[in-house]
């Protein structure tokens, strides 16, 4: 009786010291998850409009050291969780007038794909060489999100995040896959370093080519783009064109912009024409031509009289070509249309968009999304159609390559236009259905990568703003501001030589995804041999 009531009583007393010590030891075991999920929220302040692109680094360091040593199973949670924490607030814009569930429905699927990397990086964190394995892994995440599902969306793609980065020379090298790559390298090498000086000091016992790896992880990636700096210029080689930027404005911001389509056309006409009258006066330099942004006329100028008579009255004020985004119907198919149109002849030739943005233009899973809510298959009532073919036009003998809005993400959408023989590119974009949010600094960033990458001036006429003319340096030269009618005229450089990304095209991105499967082939190897080991 004694001793029970003895057991009893210590039992009593250990309880309190117990409790507090699981209550701990559970919160040591979210610390992976919670830190997994602010570095995803660390890698979304690296990009626009902040110009905070180092912070990229120390995300990925901590991203490595959450992951390393783990099981695949749980590199897939922690992978997701990073994913949340990157794509929650960067994409937050896609729900800024259609509500939170077309935003979460991304970022949920776009999540599913960071999870997958975190995985394949957690595989290949045992191996030697561990930077490279999951600096490539983390390239491939990205090859495939701009692939499915339908068609991709490789919007958070980590060199878009480079624009103001030491890293974007790299872009000319090999394009957004090597600028991105030698980004998460960099990242994931600090870890390693960090690592590996806190494992000397405590063992004063580091292999030295592990050493030798991750100084060189780091190292590479800033050798190589200032190795890199002599194809970045700003250097005419075919002339210069005196280029204007129209931004009309809309009548108001948010999906219902489009019902003013008329007021939108005027708005566009207005300001070329009151452009006109400063060129007359002396106070500005005559444009050789002028570029509207998308969906600047609505109203089908081939079908519509008085929509073409208002564009060809801005052309004739002008006395330049103008490139009007229209959107015209044509043997039965709805097309985002570019048109070349000339202030004596008209419209002379078109450039229809090939990537169309889902559930923007084009409604997937019809059936499926109108079952959920009725409202999403309003918004886009008639699909439209997919254009086929490159879009430069030769506009005063100046060769000019459009690349239309959501395009711009695409590697293979901007690289046609240049091999096609454009010397400098336009990206007339609406970002008028997203409001004040940060979809145009971060669409602005995409085409101050894409002038360096393929060494082009680049002109971005928006609707309502941030329109911009961009050296082939990625420096912006002049901009708008948002929701106001402006234009902007400049002298650019023409140029035709081609940089090493144009030239090998999707060539880097292919080695970077065989590099990825064969560290994660080697890893899957290796614990296969483990576990026959620990069988025998």
């Amino acid at each position: 009786m004694t001793v029970t009531a003895t057991s009893v009583g210590e039992s009593d007393q250990l309880q309190p010291q117990i409790a507090p010590a699981s209550r701990a030891a559970r919160l040591v075991r979210l610390v992976p998850a919670l830190a997994a999920a602010l570095s995803g929220v660390l890698l979304y302040v690296s990009f626009p409009p902040r110009t905070l692109w180092w912070l990229a680094l120390p995300a990925f360091a901590v991203f490595g050291w959450v992951l390393r040593g783990r099981s695949w199973k749980a590199g897939l949670g922690l992978g997701y969780l990073f994913g949340l924490g990157f794509l929650l607030p960067l994409l937050v814009w896609t729900g800024v007038e259609v509500g939170p569930g077309p935003w979460l429905a991304l970022v949920a699927i776009e999540a599913l794909f960071v999870a997958l990397v975190g995985a394949g990086v957690a595989a290949v964190s045992k191996l030697p060489g561990r930077p490279v394995w999951a600096a490539a892994l983390w390239i491939a995440g990205e090859a495939a999100r701009a692939r499915a599902p339908f068609n991709g969306f490789p919007w958070g793609k980590i060199a878009f995040g480079q624009a103001d980065g030491v890293f974007l020379p790299l872009a000319a090298v090999g394009g957004t896959p090597v600028l991105g790559f030698a980004v998460v390298l960099c990242g994931f090498g600090l870890h390693e370093v960090i690592r590996l000086t806190v494992e000397a000091r405590r063992t004063r016992a580091v292999r030295r080519s592990a050493a030798a790896v991750a100084l060189l992880s780091v190292a590479l990636p800033v050798v190589g783009a200032v190795a890199a700096r002599p194809l970045v210029t700003d250097k005419a080689e075919n002339g210069t064109a005196t280029v204007a930027v129209i931004q009309g404005n809309v009548p108001r911001a948010g999906l219902d912009f489009n019902a003013q389509r008329r007021a939108v056309l005027d708005y566009h006409a207005r300001e070329t024409e009151r452009l006109a009258a400063e060129v007359k006066a002396g106070k500005v330099a005559q444009p050789d031509f002028v570029l509207w942004p998308e969906n600047s006329s609505d109203i089908d100028p081939f079908a519509n009289a008085d929509a073409r008579a208002v564009i060809d009255a801005a052309a004739k004020a002008i006395g330049a070509p103008i490139s009007v985004g229209g959107v015209v119907e044509r043997d039965g198919k709805l097309l985002n249309e570019q048109i070349l149109w000339d202030p004596v002849k008209g419209p002379v030739d078109t450039y229809d968009k090939r990537q169309i943005q889902p559930f923007g233009e084009y409604l997937p899973l019809r059936s499926l999304v109108g079952a959920i809510n009725e409202n999403w298959t309003a918004m886009v009532r008639q699909d439209f159609s997919r254009g086929t073919e490159p879009g430069v036009f030769t506009m005063d003998g100046a060769k000019v390559g459009l690349v239309t809005c959501y395009e711009a993400a695409f590697d293979w959408a901007v690289r046609s236009e240049v091999t096609d023989g454009a010397q400098m590119i336009s990206v007339p974009s609406n970002n008028a259905t997203f409001d004040r949010s940060e979809m145009t600094y971060q669409q602005l960033a995409m085409s101050r990568v894409r002038a360096v990458e393929h060494s082009r001036t680049v002109t971005v006429p928006v609707t309502s703003g941030v329109s911009a003319i961009i050296m082939p340096d990625g420096t912006i030269t002049q901009k708008t501001g948002m929701f106001v009618a402006d234009s902007l005229v400049q002298k650019v450089p023409l140029r035709s030589t081609e940089t090493p990304a144009t030239r090998f095209g999707i060539l880097p991105e292919i080695a970077l995804v065989l590099v990825a499967a064969g560290g994660l082939g080697w890893a899957i190897g290796a614990g296969m041999r483990t576990r026959r080991a620990a069988d025998v």
